[in-house]
Order: C-alpha cells, then sequence, then structure tokens
C-alpha cells in the first residue's frame, strides 16, 4: 500500500502566514516611526546644551538675554548652531511663570531626513530663574507628545 505524503504547505496555511505578516508589520511600522522621530528630537537637546550654560552666565552676569551675533560669548548666529536634524538654535526673551526668562527655540528642517512629526518644527527650552538658580523646562511647542521624550510631554 502506498503512502499519501503531503508535501508543502496548502494555500489556506501561506495566507494565515502573510494575515499575520501584515498585522504585525501594522503594528510595528507606525511605533518604528515614532522612535525615529524621538530619536531625531534628541539632536535639539543637544544643541541646545551647547547654549544653555553660557546664556545661564551671561543672564546670571548682565540680568538678561543674550543676544546670538552681538552678546560677548555669544559670536555666532542662530544658523551655526544646527545640526543634521536641526535648521538652527536661537535664543529668545520670554516669560515663564511670570517671571523673565531666556528660552532657546530650536526649529527643525524642512521635509527630507527629518520626519514627518518634525518637519518644520519648533521646540522651546526655556530657562528662568527660581531662587537665584536658573533652570531649564522643555516645551515642545508644535510638535505631537508621541514625537516626544517623556520630559518634554505635556502631562
Amino acid at each position: 500500500m502506498k503512502k499519501n505524503l503531503q508535501k508543502g504547505f496548502t494555500l489556506i496555511e501561506l495566507m494565515i502566514v502573510v494575515a499575520i505578516i501584515a498585522i504585525l508589520a501594522a503594528i510595528a511600522i507606525p511605533a518604528y516611526q515614532n522612535y525615529i522621530a524621538k530619536s531625531q528630537f534628541s539632536e535639539s537637546q543637544t544643541v541646545s546644551d551647547g547654549i544653555k550654560l553660557a546664556t545661564s552666565e551671561y543672564y546670571a552676569q548682565h540680568g538678561e538675554c543674550p543676544v546670538l551675533g552681538t552678546a560677548a560669548g555669544f559670536p555666532m548666529a542662530a544658523a551655526s548652531y544646527a545640526g543634521k536634524y536641526v535648521k538652527e538654535a536661537d535664543i529668545v526673551a520670554g516669560t515663564y511663570a511670570t517671571n523673565p526668562t531666556c528660552d532657546i527655540k530650536v526649529t527643525f528642517k524642512a521635509a527630507g531626513s527629518v520626519s514627518k512629526g518634525l518637519t518644520d518644527a519648533v521646540a522651546l527650552f526655556q530657562g528662568y530663574t527660581v531662587g537665584g538658580n536658573f533652570n531649564w523646562k522643555c516645551s515642545a511647542t508644535t510638535i505631537d507628545d508621541k514625537y516626544l521624550p517623556s520630559v518634554c510631554q505635556s502631562k
């Protein structure tokens, strides 16, 4: 008697495998895109860190915000503070909790290598004084929370 041996997969088995892969991709791709945007946002923190210490010191000595390109210790223009995803970083006067502050405004580049959620977006790092100490708060003004690290998300 001959045995009937099955060789290969049936069409329904292959369709089930394709459906499972499609479901996994539908979940994984958006999560990966958010991860990429968060990693690109971290460059804005790195660029602003280069300005924060000098801004804090200038404010402590002069009682006002420095102006990039004109103030002593800030010889470069805003476009000089840039990166792969960051177009420029600038120091702007602002208000935080009714105290005058020095804010660092970071603008991301237009479409291209920047994630869709960060294209032409602006992140604001607010510097403010409390009891004579200069502190910084991340406040991403035009960026959706899902693209931000937890310290910058609006609660």
